[in-house]
């Protein structure tokens, strides 16, 4: 096993989804066989953009940890633990805020990515233009305080703490997310020019990882906000309902008829699910099968994996005792950890001697 550190969270904002398991949750299980691995649940980040909703963060994080555990992650491999639970986190996040120049956060392109984001979602029915111009153009105009707090346009540099605290050399990203690792890598260059020092903290590289592409019900992104999503958890009569409202290809009028796979959604889920999705392809464009049998086939090939899930499941969230001993566990081995780091970038910093 590799002595380099990973670091990675999630925000528990609501339930997981097959976006969120695909996409991040089975790379870590298989990292944590591979690396140092540290994994947390990312509560204070949900504050960002949800800090009037909090009745359900605690339970969110909770659920969240049964998710991880019930998809493989093993406490014996990797260190699990609540972002909060770490107060080293937030001394270290407001060293480092001292520090950030300001532009350097306004112009994220992913802070001004999640505004319009976030403004479309509250504004959906007045959003104005083309539905198919840039979201940039249609959000023009609207405004939201809620989102205009310094937590917000700060949540780079928390991100950066929560990898820099460890010591982190990888970092798991998509090939579109190198921006949200950028300011972390120029604040280590940053910290060490103003305090003459090189060894506080690791310079951490993405680690470029296939995400698989799970798209939601009606074809877009795959999100709690569009109501598209098949949960992790969910009751497998539910998911078969899901997978037989998926859409297909509209051109696609009789069983026979030939259809396009690409931008069908039962096709999307057959590539990840069929290793034969490569015939599939072919089957679907000559017209060999109707949409009906596909989506009968992709939940038969589901089934097996999400029952699997549920039955783990129904093992963790009942054992109340040892979520929480996991998760002293894993807090007192992050506070460990990140207390090194805070102590020896006091002492860069001349705070302490």
């Amino acid at each position: 096993m590799s002595t380099e550190i990973i670091v990675s969270g999630m925000r528990p904002t609501g339930k997981l989804h097959l976006g969120n398991y695909h996409g991040a949750l089975k790379n870590w299980v298989e990292l944590q066989n591979k690396y140092r691995c540290f994994f947390f649940v990312a509560d204070l980040h949900a504050l960002t953009t949800a800090y009037e909703h909090t009745e359900n963060l605690a339970q969110n994080s909770e659920q969240m940890l049964v998710d991880w555990l019930s998809a493989g992650l093993d406490p014996q491999k990797c260190t699990i633990f609540i972002q909060s639970d770490v107060p080293q986190v937030s001394e270290l996040n407001t060293l480092l805020g001292m520090i950030t120049p300001l532009g350097w956060l306004l112009r994220n392109p992913t802070y001004k990515e999640q505004i319009q984001e976030l403004l479309a979602r509250k504004y959906a029915g007045q959003l104005q233009g083309d539905e198919n111009a840039p979201l940039a153009e249609r959000v023009k105009g609207l405004a939201d305080e809620d989102i205009s707090v310094y937590g917000f346009l700060g949540y780079p540099v928390l991100m950066a703490t929560d990898i820099l605290i460890h010591k982190a050399a990888l970092v798991p990203v998509g090939q579109d997310q190198t921006a949200h690792l950028e300011i972390a890598r120029d604040l280590v260059r940053r910290f060490n020019e103003i305090y003459g020092v090189d060894n506080v903290f690791a310079e951490p590289k993405p680690l470029f990882t296939k995400i698989a592409k799970v798209p939601g019900l009606d074809g877009h992104k795959m999100s709690k906000s569009y109501n598209n999503t098949i949960d992790l958890g969910e009751d497998l009569d539910s998911v078969r309902k899901k997978v037989m409202s998926m859409y297909t290809d509209p051109n696609k009028k009789k069983a026979n008829d030939p259809a396009d796979p690409e931008g069908c959604v039962v096709f999307a889920f057959h590539k990840i699910y069929n290793p034969e999705w490569q015939k599939r392809c072919e089957e679907c464009k000559a017209g060999a099968l109707g949409c009906v049998a596909c989506k009968k086939q992709l939940f038969a090939l589901m089934e097996p994996e999400l029952k699997a899930f549920l039955d783990r499941r129904k093992i963790f969230e009942n054992d109340k005792a040892q979520l929480q001993a996991i998760l002293h566990s894993g807090k007192e081995a992050a506070r460990a950890s990140a207390e090194v780091t805070l102590q020896e970038a006091k002492r860069a910093m001349k705070v302490i001697k």
